[in-house]
């Protein structure tokens, strides 16, 4: 399953800041979409545990981004479509809240034609 992710800034009317995010819950990994001031790496690994999930980058143990509230059971249900969003800018190492907004789920099982996952 696909969830696409929205995050803002804590004030969207003031900050357009934003990234746009693929959450593969098979694959427990997800990508950056679109992006403008929430700089997160093209992609990473994702981790679901007591209802906060976290993204790290690729092999790494710290998150990234925390998105509280968001949790997918066993039977491919979503327990959230928003909550709150915490993320560390890559450069500045600042780190900023914010909310995640669900946009979409996409249950169909989709072999993506040119992955940026590898194998």
């Amino acid at each position: 399953m696909r969830l696409t992710i929205l995050i803002n800034g804590s004030d969207p009317t003031v900050s357009h800041d934003y990234a746009v995010l693929w959450l593969d819950t098979d694959e427990h990994r997800w990508s950056r979409e679109a992006h403008q001031g929430i700089d997160l790496p093209p992609w990473g690994e994702l981790r679901d545990e007591n209802g906060v999930t976290t993204l790290c980058a690729p092999s790494a143990d710290a998150p990234l981004c925390t998105l509280r509230g968001l949790h997918v059971d066993r039977k491919e249900r979503v327990s959230a479509a928003q909550g709150a969003a915490a993320w560390t800018a890559l450069q500045s190492r600042k780190a900023t809240s914010g909310f995640w907004r669900l946009q979409a789920v996409d249950r169909q099982k989709v072999r993506a034609e040119n992955s940026v996952f590898g194998n």
